[in-house]
């Protein structure tokens, strides 16, 4: 086996598309060594055909699901929240049929709360998900996207910063329960991301191929929360983060899994130029792993 696929570079593909598969077939050219569909709100798809359907258009290439994707706010107690609270449990009863090993998302949030204020309904709900999910292998991944909220307040998640994180971990201890880790929400927050790998390394399950650039500029002049952006999301290899450092990082951790390429946000690459984008990231992060692998003579 070739060493360098213990972490694979792949892609994110759209789970409530009409036909996530004819979308895979269109990509596989590229070279992405690994996908997680993602459904956002709701899970709509009939999952073993999905996983079939998926399979056989992998056929015999080797590329890997190890994650899927559901996000939406589960602490809710409406349709919306039901809705996605069924999507987390389909998807972790199903998962083997897609040889995954992770189910992803966010933790949902009680709107418009403080973060502390969500940790009963987080204790609840992912206690009994966690449950679940170890009981067939799976492990839960946090995505550390703070979707437009804060300490005070927000809509969606709560697994955004590190010290939400220390309490969540707290409120359901399980070794199942972790990270969709990526550096370009850290970023917004001006967070070092690469010393998080180093303390939560073995908390991070899943990487998200999405990076930042931060404008310093405009931070000195307007500060962060002025009428002119302070940052704006990236896909790799145009934004700032050093991703040769964030794989070596991984490496020393340990980290063994994929990152995949999370595209529709880059203000430049989109569009048009959206699989441009993502190419050029799919290549430049299997060039900062290392490039081609050589074998030892």
């Amino acid at each position: 086996m070739n060493p360098q696929l213990s972490i694979r570079i792949g892609t994110m593909i759209p789970g409530n598309s009409p036909d996530p598969a004819a979308y895979l077939q269109k990509i596989l050219p590229h070279g992405f060594e690994s996908i997680e569909p993602s459904f956002w709100k709701v899970m709509d798809k009939d999952l073993p055909t999905l996983a079939r359907q998926l399979k056989e258009t992998i056929g015999d290439r080797d590329i890997t699901i190890g994650t899927l994707g559901m996000f939406g706010n589960v602490l809710e107690d409406d349709d919306d929240g039901r809705m996605a609270l069924r999507g987390w449990e389909q998807l972790i009863d199903h998962a083997h049929l897609f040889g995954a090993t992770t189910i992803a998302g966010f933790t949902g949030r009680v709107r418009g709360k403080r973060i502390e204020d969500s940790l009963p309904a987080f204790k609840r709900v992912f206690g009994e998900l966690t449950r679940r999910a170890a009981d067939k292998g799976v492990k839960l991944a946090f995505e550390n996207c703070a979707m437009d909220g804060n300490w005070k307040s927000g809509d969606w998640n709560i697994a955004h910063t590190p010290d939400a994180w220390e309490l969540m971990f707290n409120e359901v201890l399980a070794d199942n329960l972790g990270l969709e880790w990526e550096p370009a929400h850290q970023m917004l927050y001006l967070i070092e991301p690469i010393p998080q790998i180093r303390k939560w390394a073995k908390k991070i399950f899943h990487i998200h191929g999405k990076d930042a650039t931060i404008r310093w500029e405009v931070i000195r002049e307007h500060g962060i929360f002025g009428r002119v952006p302070f940052a704006f999301m990236r896909t790799p290899g145009f934004g700032d983060t050093n991703w040769t450092d964030v794989i070596s990082e991984l490496r020393v951790a340990g980290f063994t899994g994929s990152i995949d390429i999370e595209g529709w946000h880059d203000p430049v690459y989109r569009g048009e130029l959206e699989m441009t984008g993502q190419v050029h990231a799919l290549d430049y992060l299997k060039r900062c792993r290392g490039g081609a692998y050589v074998p030892n003579p």
